[in-house]
């Protein structure tokens, strides 16, 4: 795993980028802002999923253990009236392997889970998400983008993360002194015809929360 500090005004940023799932686990070094998996999906599978009609893209907003996320993706996928090919069943597996890998990383009992299929500008403002944790992952379309700034500003580089590459990010309830300074959105698609599908996942510690 490859992994770059940067100083900037104060602010120590590290993100990590690993070819292995086994990297995200590095969230939770000291200074460690963000960590990636960086992998290449197969092109058989990302023909399949760009061919795909966008309304069989699935959308919906979950909260629920992490052993139970591949049965209920699966259910999405029906519903959406997904075909049921080898392509549907590694997207399933893929999702349910992130889901329990973070949960781990995590420590969280529950998980609350976004699926969406993006073609506005959604989030086109460079921000930090107020939660504990989050993990993004873009299965088609451009994936998340991502730099650094402290003075209110966008980001002066502004990096992509790759199509189903795995991101892991803090939030603004990590406790971490000083701040990262590592701001993220998502890329502006209005008007490109460009439909992205992507899966976000946030940790749940407290079971009231997942009610």
């Amino acid at each position: 795993m490859s992994y770059v500090q940067t100083e900037i005004k104060n602010a120590a940023v590290g993100v990590g980028v690993s070819d292995t799932p086994d990297g995200l686990a590095k969230i939770a070094m000291p200074g460690c802002a963000a960590t990636i998996w960086r992998r290449q999906l197969t092109s058989d599978f990302q023909t399949w999923i760009d061919k795909l009609d966008p309304l069989k893209l699935p959308k919906a907003r979950l909260v629920l253990r992490p052993e139970a996320v591949k049965d209920k993706v699966r259910h999405l996928f029906e519903i959406a009236g997904m075909e049921d090919v080898t392509e549907r069943a590694w997207l399933e597996e893929d999702i349910s392997d992130l889901a329990a890998r973070f949960a781990e990383v995590m420590r969280a009992p529950y998980l609350r889970l976004r699926l969406d299929a993006i073609t506005t500008n959604a989030c086109r403002k460079f921000h930090v998400d107020a939660i504990y944790a989050r993990l993004i992952c873009t299965y088609r379309g451009t994936g998340t983008q991502y730099g650094i700034s402290l003075d209110g500003e966008d980001p002066k580089r502004v990096f992509t993360v790759g199509t189903g590459s795995p991101m892991v990010m803090r939030g603004t309830l990590w406790p971490q002194n000083p701040p990262s300074g590592l701001l993220h959105r998502s890329p502006p698609i209005s008007g490109t015809g460009e439909t992205r599908l992507v899966i976000v996942i946030d940790p749940i510690f407290d079971a009231d929360e997942a009610q």
